[in-house]
């Protein structure tokens, strides 16, 4: 079975777990045949403000928020054994062959396409989905430092609780760690199985790629 796992760019905030589950991942990958996805971060934060001073038109925002994606990837790479940065799809059935972890700087493979919105409603979920859907690729884990989604938000409402299982429609109408336009990409493309995890705890990951059920939430497909 092969996964897609987005690492996100709120990990960055925690140097020595974040090194921890780079290190993890890249053991892993001599088994499981994974293609890591960048998140933004503070990279994509940058180009936010940014946007909000100069009012930069869509398609340059997207962009380059997109390359802020390969800026944190190429981080990834720095502090992850094993690994190999990829552009392209083609390459990454070669990384796999090699039993070596791909990292995909998504900028040129990104920018050939239109099919996204150009949006800040679109982040690095919605593009690993994306991704996902390319390689057809069934299975999505997003790496967050939460531990899944929540029924409401838990900095505001300490007494919720969080859900083991959740549909794409019923994300609609709630407020999340993921980006707004996820669930109605998941709607429009059937058979992707989302993983929501925290990477604060690598044998989560590890768990969901040997089929048990760790603390998460999935979004059903």
């Amino acid at each position: 079975m092969k996964f897609v796992v987005k690492i996100g760019g709120s990990l960055l905030r925690y140097k020595d777990e974040l090194e921890k589950l780079c290190s993890t991942l890249g053991e892993l990958a001599t088994k499981y045949k994974m293609l890591i996805v960048p998140g933004g971060g503070k990279f994509a934060d940058l180009i936010r403000d940014v946007d909000k001073i100069y009012g930069l038109s869509p398609l340059t925002s997207h962009r380059m928020a997109i390359l802020a994606m390969d800026q944190y990837g190429l981080l990834l790479a720095d502090i992850t054994p094993n690994s190999t940065v990829v552009y392209t799809v083609d390459e990454i059935g070669e990384v796999w062959k090699k039993k070596r972890l791909p990292i995909l700087l998504p900028s040129r493979l990104l920018f050939t396409s239109d099919e996204l919105p150009f949006s800040w409603d679109v982040t690095s979920d919605t593009i690993s989905a994306y991704i996902a859907k390319l390689l057809k690729i069934e299975k999505l884990i997003l790496v967050k430092d939460v531990d899944g989604i929540f029924a409401r938000d838990p900095k505001r409402y300490p007494e919720t609780f969080m859900l083991k299982e959740i549909t794409p429609k019923e994300l609609l109408n709630i407020e999340t760690c993921i980006d707004t336009f996820l669930p109605k990409f998941l709607l429009l493309e059937k058979g992707l199985t989302c993983y929501v995890v925290n990477g604060l705890h690598p044998e989560r990951i590890k768990q969901i790629l040997e089929g048990e059920k760790p603390i998460a939430t999935i979004i059903k497909a």
